[in-house]
């Protein structure tokens, strides 16, 4: 058994967001999975303004909504020069059999997430 990698799991994260993103009608103007390179996903829905996707993947499966505030600070400002909106992913992966151990690829995982939260810009 081999554990997946941090891009792995970041990469099965924004598999998550992609599809619920594709549900909710909105077309991927820019898609970016590499680690740490933000915006992951810039949206597009006719009438809307632009939104921003940040996909934070982690082993927190009681509140993968934690993010790093004084980062988020930087990141609204890039937002609104572009006239965006704010939409922050938290996604929590963990083993199926016990929350210490990695996730193994191949391998029964637990997924947590809820929806997108909504950062004032």
């Amino acid at each position: 058994m081999r554990a997946l990698t941090e891009q792995e799991l970041h990469n099965l994260g924004m598999n998550i967001v992609g599809k619920k993103l594709q549900k909710l009608g909105y077309e991927f103007v820019a898609i970016n999975s590499e680690l740490k390179k933000h915006p992951q996903f810039v949206l597009y829905k006719k009438g809307e303004p632009t939104i921003f996707v940040l996909v934070k993947v982690s082993n927190n499966l009681q509140s993968p909504n934690d993010y790093d505030v004084l980062w988020m600070e930087t990141f609204k400002e890039h937002a609104a020069k572009q006239n965006a909106k704010v939409w922050f992913a938290g996604i929590g992966v963990a083993n199926a059999e016990s929350v210490e151990l990695p996730v193994f690829k191949d391998q029964p995982y637990y997924i947590a997430f809820d929806d997108f939260i909504t950062i004032t810009v």
